[in-house]
């Protein structure tokens, strides 16, 4: 297998590339890119290779390729680009990256922004939702587009998520000669058309918008108090031990405080699958999710264990509710759960605490188990005193040795 040279370059063609790169390329004999990055060399004499929606045929080509190869690609490779998808699947020895200008550096530039201090994101090719809880948090966000998720998409869609007007800026064919700058606002794009490439930038005037952990339950829409209380549901958060990247089950969700704070505190680059079978609850887990614009969580109507065939892989569960399926439950959540990954319980009952440890010893699993007694303040003939909230036991399970 020949080396593989994925060389970036800018809307401003061959211009743009350094004399090393431009060596590399004439000596190409198979040239890769996109249709817009071939077209900037009409005359070259190589066997060409359209990349589209076929990565997977271009590393088998790649393979099996003798001679000199260059991909080009756009900007910085590295960037929401080929390069380490081609690195990781050809080997780091096998692919050399000369990077260029990314249109993120380019845009920053224009606006004299420090690009180290922005929030990046991309819309291309993803789910729209995706985006949403970094947009709305940033202060200054950096927003890749596409054909379906375009400016006015994006700009419309937080809008409709109870961002503030922010101002707003669109690149078009960043360094390139057909550069073009539209500035305004979220509320200007929603009706503008744009060039396929382009960058969306947005900036807040407000400070940058905090999730607080632990928000009052009348934060959120539920049903006669049926809600992880504020205290329960922090410490619960605290014990599966998220991370950005997570996936979290979150089996019989209610009215989604625990998935919908997980989600926005915790799970920047991750999801939440928040199960729940009761249609009046569904539509609290809906509202909830829309009024907290958490893209970040998919809802899955069903009943567990049922409903979780389906869900991708967890690094983490959450049972807040069982419907009488505790057993059944807990069998696939410690089959399914990754190495190293956590289930955290809400349980109220000894009964159901019981059969917990009991279940969870006979599978070699180990269990902790914490009570949660909560007294908040109140006022009764003008005094203030304690009420007590109904205990919680708190249980987290993992595999023994991890």
């Amino acid at each position: 297998m020949a080396d593989t040279v994925v060389i970036g370059i800018t809307d401003a063609g061959a211009s743009s590339l350094s004399p090393e790169a431009i060596d590399l390329v004439d000596r190409a004999e198979l040239l890769c890119g996109g249709e817009r990055h071939l077209a900037f060399f009409p005359e070259h004499p190589a066997e060409r290779f359209v990349i589209k929606a076929n990565l997977a045929a271009l590393v088998e080509r790649l393979r099996f390729e003798t001679r000199p190869v260059v991909v080009l690609a756009s900007g910085d490779p590295c960037w929401y680009g080929i390069g380490p998808y081609l690195t990781e699947r050809l080997g780091h020895e096998q692919v050399r990256i000369l990077s260029n200008l990314s249109s993120m550096q380019l845009a920053c530039a224009r606006l004299g922004l420090a690009w180290q201090d922005v929030v990046h994101l991309s819309a291309h090719g993803r789910p729209l939702d995706g985006i949403l809880p970094g947009a709305l948090a940033a202060r200054t966000a950096v927003i890749l587009t596409d054909e379906q998720n375009t400016p006015a998409a994006i700009a419309r869609t937080l809008l409709e998520a109870g961002d503030e007007d922010a101002q707003a800026d669109v690149f078009e064919h960043l360094g390139g000669p057909k550069e073009r700058h539209v500035a305004g606002r979220l509320s200007d794009l929603v009706t503008q058309h744009f060039a396929a490439l382009n960058l969306l930038v947005v900036r807040h005037q407000r400070p940058p918008r905090a999730w607080s952990l632990g928000l009052p339950e009348e934060a959120f829409s539920h049903r006669d108090g049926q809600i992880t209380k504020a205290e329960v549901r922090v410490v619960s958060l605290a014990k599966l031990r998220l991370h950005e990247w997570a996936t979290l089950w979150d089996i019989g969700a209610g009215s989604g405080s625990v998935a919908i704070e997980a989600a926005l505190c915790f799970l920047r680059h991750g999801r939440v699958y928040a199960v729940e079978r009761d249609p009046e609850q569904l539509e609290h887990l809906a509202g909830n999710r829309h009024r907290f614009a958490a893209g970040n969580l998919t809802i899955v109507p069903g009943e567990a264990p049922t409903a979780l065939a389906d869900l991708p892989v967890p690094d983490s569960v959450f049972i807040g509710g069982s419907g009488g399926e505790l057993m059944a439950i807990l069998s696939v959540a410690m089959e399914r759960v990754r190495s190293g990954g956590r289930i955290v319980l809400n349980l109220v009952s000894l009964d159901h605490l019981g059969q917990t440890i009991a279940y969870a010893q006979d599978k070699d699993w180990l269990a902790e188990v914490t009570q949660i007694g909560v007294a908040r303040s109140t006022v009764t003939a003008g005094l203030l005193r304690l009420a007590a909230l109904n205990p919680v036991f708190i249980v987290v399970l993992s595999r023994s040795g991890e």
